[in-house]
């Protein structure tokens, strides 16, 4: 019996497969197609919306609304508490997330829970536990209810596991024979965690960092019942808040697009920080 030609065994033998790479497309096609549509009524359309809001005013009346004394004042203090919460985060996060993957103690698990607490934990509530502990009736005896320390610390909460929990993995994958040997040749503990450790941890602080910042530059929950509402104390979240309740939705879709342009920033922010920190791991 003659063997059938070789090009026709090939062709039987690729049939199965490009019928696999068809089903494949198909599938991609359809998960991107769905993912494509909740993104869109979840995401997109909202914000559409918002800018449809804010442009109803034109130009000159956005620029008026985002330049106003009180606007300013809140977008300014936002910002400025924000930082000042990054900054914290930043230093007190690190060292959380070193003694956490570095030492071994009772209540560990415990920490790491506390930790996660504000992921899980509605804001407001963070606000009232704040308020009660340090407003009019503190039972220690501070009031900082209504002033500036008193956001500093409510976005404290609620940004704290941001910085924790993109160092932690990091520190748990470094290397510690590097750090070893560093010290064996004669460098400082600082010296070897200055040279080694911050280096490979850096991206994943600046990470958190602004993904705790995006989150307090947005944040209301845990603020808006011990922020006040007067130029001293109101951040943006608190002024977009109250302008809504006097009836003036376009002047707070136009403070909300600054925030949203700014959170969007930071994103793009982190995008291209995780870009440049795994791009070792492609080449």
């Amino acid at each position: 019996m003659e063997a059938p030609p070789i090009s026709a065994v090939a062709a039987r033998a690729t049939a199965p497969a490009r019928r696999l790479s068809a089903d494949g497309r198909a599938s991609t096609a359809l998960s991107v197609g769905v993912i494509s549509t909740y993104l869109l009524i979840i995401v997109v359309l909202p914000i559409a919306a918002l800018i449809w809001e804010a442009k109803k005013s034109g130009a000159h009346g956005f620029w008026q609304v985002v330049s106003s004394p009180e606007a300013v004042g809140a977008l300014k203090l936002t910002f400025a508490a924000a930082f000042v919460v990054v900054l914290i985060n930043a230093v007190l996060g690190t060292i959380t997330a070193w003694v956490l993957v570095r030492d071994d103690f009772h209540g560990k698990s415990l920490v790491n829970s506390i930790i996660d607490l504000p992921f899980a934990l509605p804001t407001i509530v963070a606000g009232l536990t704040l308020l009660t502990l340090y407003g009019p009736n503190s039972p220690v005896g501070i009031d900082i209810a209504f002033t500036r320390t008193a956001i500093v610390l409510a976005l404290c909460f609620v940004t704290l596991p941001f910085v924790i929990r993109t160092v932690q993995p990091v520190l748990i994958e470094l290397d510690v024979e590097m750090e070893e040997a560093a010290r064996s040749l004669g460098a400082g503990q600082f010296t070897a965690f200055r040279r080694i450790v911050l280096p490979n941890i850096l991206p994943g602080i600046l990470s958190g960092s602004v993904l705790a910042l995006a989150r307090a530059l947005g944040e209301i929950g845990a603020i808006v019942l011990v922020a006040g509402s007067t130029l001293h104390t109101e951040v943006a979240s608190v002024f977009i808040f109250n302008v809504i309740q006097d009836g003036e939705p376009t002047q707070a879709s136009a403070v909300a697009i600054v925030l949203l342009g700014a959170a969007f920033v930071l994103l793009l922010a982190v995008g291209v920080l995780r870009f440049y920190a795994t791009r070792h791991e492609r080449a």
